[in-house]
């Protein structure tokens, strides 16, 4: 419930009861719902930052990576693999960002079957606007030292890797 804090951790607890039934895959499951929990918090921060633009993460996160492209403009098939979600979360970000005039589609110059998303200069704006306000909450993740970010990124590494490979390949 909002409002209502614990007077114990729910993931501390949950542990202690996997290890009763699965001792084995205790840790790895504390680990995986931390992971989880600390993602729905990071996420939420970060949108609640982002509101008064009317942009969500991951509107700002396609906005990001069109402003980082030499040209300002990428085909659509590549978002989703470099933002890593799927094609219709692509599909759904981009007709947002088109629609508050952030982004426009264009036909490839060469082939008819590609789209292009080229970021406007509104686009631009916002991204930087977004980005300083991303910035000032530090992503969501306010609460951890730089040296706590620099082992978590690092701790992480390994198991982004195959999903990285995955996305290369």
């Amino acid at each position: 419930m909002p409002g209502r804090s614990l007077t114990f951790d729910p993931i501390d607890e949950a542990r202690r009861q996997w290890e009763q039934r699965w001792p084995d895959a205790a840790l790895a499951m504390a680990a995986a719902t931390s992971i989880m929990r600390a993602q729905q918090l990071v996420l939420a921060e970060v949108d609640r930052a982002l509101r008064d633009l009317d942009l969500t993460f991951a509107r700002f996160e396609a906005l990001a990576l069109l402003s980082f492209s030499r040209s300002g403009e990428l085909p659509i098939g590549k978002l989703g693999p470099r933002l890593m979600v799927h094609p219709t979360s692509v599909t759904n970000v981009v007709d947002r960002l088109e629609a508050q005039g952030f982004v426009e589609r264009r036909a490839h110059p060469t082939d008819r079957r590609m789209t292009m998303v080229v970021i406007t200069d509104a686009g631009r704006r916002a991204v930087a606007e977004a980005a300083d306000v991303v910035n000032e909450v530090r992503f969501g993740l306010g609460a951890l030292s730089d040296e706590d970010l620099d082992a978590l990124v690092a701790s992480i590494r390994s198991l982004r890797k195959p999903a990285a490979a995955a996305v290369e390949g």
